[in-house]
């Protein structure tokens, strides 16, 4: 009796305390919805490659990019292909919940995935070539005053998208129309600025993890960034649009979702996971360097959070006159 009492406790300690994470990550993916050299792709190399440094995962983590439709290729595959598969995370933004609240995904919700959790912020940025003939923000709204639509806006989503609604707002706060910008859509960040590099745009509203080096290069100039104040490190001398007397603030939070039907335990692990991952020196240097801010919401309270940005972004959306 004595035995199987003891046994028992044994057994029920485990149950407590090693069965709360019974699942082990495996051959772990994430899928950046976009080609390589935007933010989502930033989120899962950078996002990926740390957790296997911290020992978080067993094997490096697989990138796939998986462009198309904004998003919504990506999302598409996970609702409907990737069920219950919990070795994937996908690369999310405020790029993702801007779509689904435009309706963009089709028939897809929010509801149909698993939001996992957000682990920092990233800002909006304006940016421009540097030769580009404007020196500074106003210098670029002088001449979108005069005429907006001979200067094209390259942007990594798609019209009515994410990097589309930040010139938008911009445009609004400097009270030019919004509907009359010259906006080129591309799939992902990384292709936009290739094409304002090139010469195919003279504008880029991108965010600051993805402008970082190229600025660094001498390549670009940016304009403004689109954050409450200014950011630090090699952003510290650019001001923020709202300083120039533009209301525009654009934060973007770089964060993972899953597929529906992910067991619970998985999902706890991979909760787990991401704090771990925010909380490491190692994610702090990275943020820093990449113009991050902190920026934390795991689990359900980042679901909740998720759910309310998308009624937000609908109620936006119709006040801009991008849906009805």
């Amino acid at each position: 009796m004595k035995r199987f009492w003891k046994s028992g406790v044994l057994a029920a300690a485990l149950a407590l305390f090693g069965g709360a994470f019974a699942f082990s990550p495996g051959n772990v993916e994430c899928i950046a919805p976009a080609n390589p050299g935007g933010g989502w792709d930033f989120t899962c190399r950078t996002g990926g490659k740390l957790l296997y440094d911290l020992g978080i995962v067993p094997r490096p983590v697989k990138v796939t990019n998986m462009p198309g439709g904004g998003g919504g290729v990506a999302f598409a595959h996970v609702v409907t292909q990737r069920k219950g598969d919990a070795n994937l995370l996908v690369a999310a933004s405020p790029a993702t919940t801007l779509r689904l609240a435009q309706g963009k995904y089709g028939n897809f919700t929010a509801s149909d995935v698993r939001w996992l959790a957000a682990i920092g912020a990233d800002f909006g940025v304006i940016a421009v070539k540097a030769d580009a003939p404007w020196k500074t923000l106003d210098d670029l709204i002088a001449d979108l005053r005069k005429d907006p639509t001979k200067i094209a806006i390259g942007g990594g989503s798609a019209v009515g998208g994410q990097d589309h609604m930040k010139v938008l707002l911009l445009a609004k706060a400097a009270g030019i129309d919004p509907k009359a910008l010259k906006y080129v859509p591309f799939d992902g960040g990384g292709e936009a600025l290739t094409a304002m590099l090139g010469g195919f745009v003279q504008v880029f509203p991108g965010d600051a993890s993805e402008t970082i080096g190229q600025m660094q290069a001498g390549k670009i100039r940016i304009l403004a960034v689109l954050s409450e104040k200014r950011l630090g490190g090699d952003f510290a001398q650019i001001p923020t649009a709202r300083e120039l007397g533009y209301d525009a603030v654009w934060a973007v939070w770089r964060g993972f979702y899953m597929p529906p039907g992910v067991p619970d335990d998985a999902y706890a692990f991979w909760v787990d996971a991401m704090k771990k991952l925010e909380a490491s020196p190692e994610w702090a240097k990275i943020r820093d360097e990449s113009g991050l801010g902190p920026f934390f919401k795991g689990g359900a309270d980042f679901e909740a959070f998720v759910k309310k940005q998308v009624a937000d972004f609908k109620e936006l959306s119709k006040a801009l006159g991008l849906i009805k």
